[in-house]
């Protein structure tokens, strides 16, 4: 089980406790991934959907394609840079992304 718990790529996005991050990940336990990235990695494509999915969902998983596992990191850390999400955790090929909604959050999480 292989877990990257850093919020290296959140810009903008307000890190995470501990206790935060295992209540998000026991939420997005059920969820399905809705963003799945192809041979082609992270194009703009990609990026614009990402942000779609979190404006409406907050929690999303993402697949990436089997492979290089240093490859699929920098991209899970570059798509969460890239929309201001936190990348709370990576399970093999599946990540889970978190960004909270600024007017209206719909996931609420545990105080510190």
């Amino acid at each position: 089980m292989d877990k990257c718990a850093h919020p290296a790529g959140a810009a903008g996005a307000p890190g995470l406790s501990e206790r935060q991050r295992k209540h998000l990940r026991a939420l997005a336990h059920a969820l399905k991934p809705l963003i799945r990235l192809g041979s082609a990695g992270l194009t703009a494509a990609v990026a614009r959907e990402t942000e779609r999915a979190l404006r409406d969902h907050e929690l999303i998983k993402v697949k990436a394609p089997g492979g290089d596992r240093a490859a699929r990191d920098e991209v899970f850390v570059a798509l969460a840079r890239h929309t201001g999400s936190i990348l709370v955790q990576r399970i093999g090929n599946v990540a889970v992304l978190y960004r909270p909604r600024p007017e209206l959050p719909g996931i609420l999480i545990p105080d510190t």
